[in-house]
């Protein structure tokens, strides 16, 4: 019984149903739904998706997505994230209109040619198919003139695989990587990492514990300090000792009357 109702529910989750939808949003109707995660659910389907027509962001990431034909009325779509599923053809995605920025890394898209169906997605600036964080990538990017063909296809593209090519920033970080991949080639010679000097602290030991001053002055202040507090501490329980005194005088005579009968 209780196999039966696992299996139930993984397909409940491989599949994207009004149910799954409102109870991941709170929302009662579809449409309002403007923003959708649904990550690592074991989805295969996208199901109704489609009915949520004013969504604007949207992470399916790390499913088992092959098939994107629900995604096409979404029209006011912004950013989709499909990183890590199994899809191959972005057709489908043709249709939508508004998307400004696309992650498909982590998937199986063999060419450049299979990115022509978002030629026509003139306000998309930025793709990403390989993620070296995650250690995501797509068979295309085994082509190592991938990048520049994209770049070719797409003159509005800004970003590509998580670097900036145009715009503000773009000369600064070619620049830094410049100079990275310059002092990792230098670190190594001969094919192995120099040993590097032991590290040493940039104080002696002992340099941020307080040590107490040998003038006299500063001791004695440092004691009358010391005496002022301890005063200042006896003051504050006598105050407390007659406050609680008070609010127990005052609540009994405020307590009412009773008389024997």
């Amino acid at each position: 019984m209780d196999s039966k109702r696992e299996k139930h529910n993984e397909t409940e989750c491989a599949k994207i149903t009004t149910v799954l939808l409102k109870s991941r949003t709170g929302e009662f109707d579809l449409e309002s739904i403007m923003f959708l995660k649904l990550r690592n659910l074991g989805i295969y389907d996208l199901g109704c998706i489609g009915e949520c027509i004013n969504l604007e962001r949207l992470d399916l990431s790390g499913n088992n997505i092959t098939n994107l034909g629900p995604l096409s009325p979404l029209r006011r779509l912004l950013v989709l994230n499909l990183s890590a599923n199994r899809i191959s053809n972005l057709e489908p995605l043709s249709s939508c209109e508004g998307l400004l920025s696309l992650n498909v890394a982590g998937n199986v898209i063999p060419s450049v040619d299979n990115l022509h169906a978002l030629k026509s997605l003139k306000k998309l600036e930025s793709i990403r198919l390989k993620d070296n964080t995650y250690n995501y990538t797509n068979p295309v990017c085994k082509n190592l003139s991938y990048r520049t063909l994209i770049l070719e296809n797409f003159p509005n593209m800004k970003v590509l695989d998580g670097e900036r090519v145009v715009g503000r920033g773009s000369d600064l970080y070619q620049l830094c990587k410049d100079i990275d991949d310059t002092i990792k080639a230098g670190m190594y010679k001969n094919g192995q990492l120099p040993e590097l000097p032991e590290t040493k602290p940039w104080v002696d030991d002992g340099f941020w514990e307080i040590k107490r001053s040998n003038n006299a002055i500063v001791d004695e202040a440092y004691k009358q300090f010391s005496d002022v507090l301890h005063e200042c501490r006896l003051l504050n329980s006598r105050a407390a000792h007659v406050i609680s005194q008070n609010e127990r005088t005052i609540s009994f005579k405020n307590q009412p009357k009773q008389y024997a009968v």
